[in-house]
């Protein structure tokens, strides 16, 4: 039976109602009457269940116990929805189906934007550019959901000596006291670390790994790659910068496309040509432009949304 989004919407309020610390036997005894009001509606709360036993709850940071305002009701109400709305019969969820998990997240930025937070216990987060995350503090842990893109994480000592961990879907990483860049990219996630070290373990918890500082290391969600040496300019974003080594011109373009709205592209005939150097990111088009003083190419623009690197 196909469910209409104004019932997984109603089975999204019931399950943030029901989580509230002002849930009293009233409210559950409506509950019990919406179930048995339709035959969808107790499709539609099965399928919530599913996701909460898969995941424990539906997603770090959704459905806080505690509610103080309408408007983040309606935030942990949208976080749920947006799962329901996305999730099969069998309570897998199609992460690369939608973009709604993203448009919701507690903290998120925009193409070629970047921030800063500071958590609760003093941990700083920077977020780099498209990216959207989810934040989960409790009595036992500290939590982040990596839902895309990439964040810089640095770790302030906890005085209830919760674990600090960050969940993307391949796995999850916990910090070993650190400073360390995760970056989800199509259905991998890298962890690179720049002090201490990390635990890596990959969803399906066939692969875990401890990763140093100066080490980096991609996963899937049946495996963890080998530990590699990590770039020393790995967080050369945070300061606006992308440094690159004898990089093939295509994956030069590949990265500066995720600083910038719109196609960036580039022509088979030069995709091998190497570069190194340091760029701005504030002015990708700047960069296209000393690129074809550098190199024998050209930059081909049909409008601003459409730019290609071509051979001259």
């Amino acid at each position: 039976m196909a469910l209409d989004h104004a019932t997984l919407e109603a089975a999204a309020r019931w399950y943030v109602d029901l989580r509230c610390d002002s849930a009293d036997e009233t409210t559950r005894h409506a509950h019990r009457r919406w179930l048995e009001g339709a035959p969808e509606h107790r499709q539609a709360w099965e399928r919530l269940i599913q996701l909460q036993e898969r995941f424990d709850r539906v997603g770090p940071g959704i459905a806080s116990p505690t509610l103080s305002s309408a408007r983040l009701k309606r935030r942990e109400v949208l976080k749920v929805l947006s799962l329901l709305i996305v999730s099969g019969g069998a309570g897998t969820l199609a992460w690369r189906t939608t973009a709604l998990p993203s448009l919701v997240a507690d903290q998120r930025t925009v193409t070629g934007e970047s921030k800063s937070l500071r958590l609760e216990d003093g941990s700083q987060v920077r977020l780099n550019t498209a990216t959207a995350m989810n934040i989960h503090y409790s009595t036992s842990l500290r939590e982040l959901q990596l839902l895309s893109g990439e964040i810089l994480v640095e770790t302030a000592h906890d005085a209830q000596a919760r674990p600090f961990v960050v969940h993307t879907r391949e796995g999850s990483i916990r910090a070993l006291g650190t400073r360390f860049i995760v970056r989800r990219e199509d259905d991998l996630t890298r962890v690179c670390v720049l002090e201490h070290a990390v635990q890596v373990c990959s969803a399906l918890r066939t692969s875990t790994v401890q990763v140093a500082a100066g080490q980096q290391v991609w996963f899937s969600q049946g495996q963890v790659g080998s530990v590699q040496p990590a770039s020393p300019d790995a967080d050369a974003w945070t300061h606006g910068m992308l440094v690159v080594n004898d990089w093939r011109l295509e994956d030069l373009i590949r990265e500066l496309q995720r600083y910038r709205l719109g196609h960036l592209g580039c022509q088979a005939q030069v995709a091998a040509l190497r570069i190194s150097g340091a760029f701005h990111l504030n002015n990708i088009d700047k960069v296209l432009e000393n690129l074809s003083s550098t190199l024998p190419v050209r930059i081909r623009q049909l409008s601003r949304y459409w730019t290609r690197v071509e051979a001259v």
